[in-house]
């Protein structure tokens, strides 16, 4: 069975500030973790959000037990982790 995909506003607005080439990549790679997301995310220290790398740039999420994956905020490696 397949997750659902959802994105909370802070999200959208990360990924509408990104370039077409990188967000393409990311809405791929994300498409691939629907089948089975815990192989591909790994939680973070300290908190119940799990992140995925795409290159340079992380995707944090939560994953809720009704099979949906919230993606809460994207952006690049230096700058996602100081908006925790």
């Amino acid at each position: 069975m397949t997750w659902k995909i959802e994105f909370t506003k802070e999200a959208l607005r990360d990924i509408s500030k990104l370039e077409t080439k990188i967000l393409d990549r990311i809405l791929d790679k994300l498409e691939q973790t629907r089948e089975n997301p815990h192989h591909y995310f790994q939680r973070l220290v300290g908190h119940d959000d799990f992140k995925f790398r795409v290159g340079d740039y992380r995707i944090l999420v939560l994953l809720l037990h009704d099979e949906k994956i919230i993606i809460q905020k994207v952006g690049h490696r230096k700058n996602v982790y100081k908006r925790l």
